[in-house]
Order: structure tokens, then sequence, then C-alpha cells
């Protein structure tokens, strides 16, 4: 009898340990409402799927819930509009959305900066962006393709009247040029992959002629900078969490960041190059001011500037809460 106790009581004490010693392991249940971020369809939004997949949000005590959107001019109308607390997008797309609902949008990281994925692609018969007069373009209206369409204009002294807009979400732009409806497309990853199906397109301007001009941001509402200050910081945190398991384990990383795009693994592999992700001492600069497009807050005024001379927006918008370095500087 007494014998049959100590076993009872024995095995009774070894689970109230391994139950013990797993909940110390665990990482604490992350306290608060969720907040939700949005992402979408770009490779260098891509990797906030690695912190979905590894529970890094959960690990730094942060509750957040990622939505993906399909169409990523969908993301921004939804930010804008206070549905959902921050939102991946392009510095220029975000000062288009000036200001939203909710205290306004603030940019508080800067993942990367497009050095070649976006792409102006045009049937073989098009030599230049110069021979664009009088075709058609299939591109996003207003968003980041549409504004690499008019810089490429801009250069060659032509506009957005001297070309015929057909406006499309990207996928569909990228779908209608490769079956050959329209004689050029603006457009992105995995998109471009789409585009380039069709026989003898060329890339005819690319972000990489424009250094700087493309930023890939996360803005989060003010409100929530003001609410929940640490745990905007926890987000912060996360990214360069990821980036440091992206460096540590390539394949793994491109494996998520391809399934979450909806491409083969090995078609990850060449959009590397045109996605220049910043390091912190990047992001450091980028917040800082100074004078060049690299320094987002000299950009954001020549953006600004020349979006209201296209007709872009109608007015500048109050930039001056647009950047908040505070978070990145916290990393350091």
């Amino acid at each position: 009898m007494f014998k049959k106790l100590r076993v009872f009581v024995a095995s009774l004490l070894a689970l109230i340990l391994a139950i013990s010693l797993s909940t110390l392991s665990s990482p604490a249940a992350p306290k608060g409402e969720p907040i939700t971020l949005g992402y979408s369809n770009w490779a260098g939004w891509w990797p906030w799927a690695i912190a979905v997949d590894q529970k890094m949000f959960e690990k730094n005590g942060v509750n957040v819930q990622m939505k993906w959107f399909d169409g990523y001019v969908q993301s921004m109308e939804t930010f804008a509009a206070g549905k959902i607390d921050g939102n991946s997008q392009t510095l220029n797309d975000t000062i288009s959305f000036l200001p939203g609902e909710n205290g306004g949008e603030v940019v508080v990281l800067v993942n990367d900066n497009s050095a070649g994925n976006d792409q102006i692609i045009a049937d073989k018969s098009i030599k230049s962006v110069a021979d664009l007069k009088g075709k058609t373009v299939a591109v996003e209206e207003g968003v980041v393709d549409d504004f690499l369409l008019v810089l490429a204009l801009n250069d060659v002294g032509l506009t957005r009247d001297d070309v015929i807009i057909k406006g499309l979400p990207t996928d569909q732009a990228a779908t209608a040029f490769a079956a050959g409806k329209v004689d050029a497309v603006g457009a992105f990853p995995p998109f471009t992959g789409t585009a380039m199906k069709r026989p003898g397109a060329r890339v005819i301007a690319s972000s990489k002629d424009y250094p700087g001009a493309i930023p890939d941001l996360l803005a989060v509402s003010g409100d929530l900078i003001s609410e929940r200050p640490d745990d905007v910081q926890k987000i912060v945190k996360t990214w360069w969490d990821v980036r440091e398991f992206m460096e540590k384990n390539p394949r793994k990383s491109e494996k998520i960041m391809a399934k979450r795009a909806g491409i083969p693994t090995r078609e990850y592999k060449q959009y590397k190059g045109g996605t220049r992700f910043f390091s912190l001492e990047e992001n450091l600069e980028a917040f800082s001011d100074g004078f060049g497009m690299k320094y987002m807050p000299y950009a954001a005024k020549q953006m600004a500037d020349f979006m209201v001379k296209v007709g872009f927006i109608p007015e500048k918008p109050d930039m001056s809460k647009l950047f908040d370095s505070s978070f990145v500087k916290n990393i350091s």
C-alpha cells in the first residue's frame, strides 16, 4: 500500500515539475488587444511571414496579428480608414494617404529600398521610355509604380498625358501585358515574373535608376504610438529578430517567404538583388536630416512637391509628424 502511494506521489511531483519547467521556458502570453498590421505582396515585406511562422511577436511579448492583403491599395485604404493599426507601404504612398485616421500615419521603420524590383516593362517594339508616347500602359493608378512611371516620363520630357493609362490592380495589369492587351506595364515582384512571360518583353526603367526614390516602410497610427509605445518598440525589435533569422537561416527563410508570396522558392532568388534590406545603421541614416534622397525627411519634401506638380495629390500635406526615429534608435 505504502509502495503504491510513494509511486503515485513521485509521479505527481514529476508531472508538476514538468508543467512548471514548460511554463518557465515558454514566452509569456502577450497582453493587450491585438495590434493588426497589414502587409501585401512585395519582396521587402515578405519577411514579416517569418515573424508569424517563428512566433517572434509572441516571444517578444506583443500581441500582433499580421493581416495579408491581396491588393496593395486595399491595405493602404484600410489603414487610412483606421481599420488596422499599421501597414507596410512606400514613402510616396504614405504621403498620398496623409493624414489618415487614428492620429495620422507615422513611419517607425525602413524595411528596404527598391533597387530594381519596381519596373516599367514594355513590348519588344519599345526601345526606351521615350517610345511610350501614345502607347497604352497598364498600371495601378496613384501608387508606387505609377510614381515610377511618372519619374521615368519626366526624365525624357513626357508626362502621363503623353501615354494612355489603363488603370488596373498590379496583378491584373501584369496579366494584361503578358496577354498582349497593352504595350507596357508598371509592376513589382512577383507580378514582374508574370509580365516577363510575354515574348520579347524588356525592362525600360526600374527603381534602380532612381536610388532612394522608393523606400519601403512600416507605418503605424499616431494613436498606437501614444497609447502603446512599448508594444510599438517590441514590433520594431521583432523586425530585427527577423533579419537575424534570415542571415542565419537563409534557405528556411526563403522557403517561408516564397510560400507567403505564392511563388516557387527558386523564383524568390531572382528578386533578391532588386530589394536592398536596410541595416540598422542605414535606418538611422534614413531618418536623419540631410540633402539627398537617402534622407527620408528630405525625400518626403521632394516627393510631395513632385506629386503636387504632376497632380497625384492636390496639395502638400502636413508632414511634421511623419517620422519617429525613436524606436529604431532604441535598438542600437
